[in-house]
């Protein structure tokens, strides 16, 4: 395994949401990839930052891309 697992509750306290936002995030298909193990939730660090990348913006007006 290459890639650290986060807590939805880890990954909330580095983005600033809380785990029920994040859960939010997951049922509209908005966040970053995340990984069912059992009945809980991790998130790879390896698609957070591929997720951010995706985020970021040069401009205020520039859209994000589709889905």
């Amino acid at each position: 395994m290459e890639s650290e697992l986060l807590t939805a509750a880890e990954l909330g306290a580095k983005l600033h949401k809380t785990a029920p936002a994040l859960a939010q995030w997951r049922y509209k298909g908005i966040g970053p990839k995340f990984v069912k193990v059992g009945s809980g939730v991790r998130y790879r660090a390896s698609d957070v930052e591929a997720w951010l990348d995706e985020q970021t913006r040069s401009q205020t007006g520039q859209s994000l891309p589709s889905a």
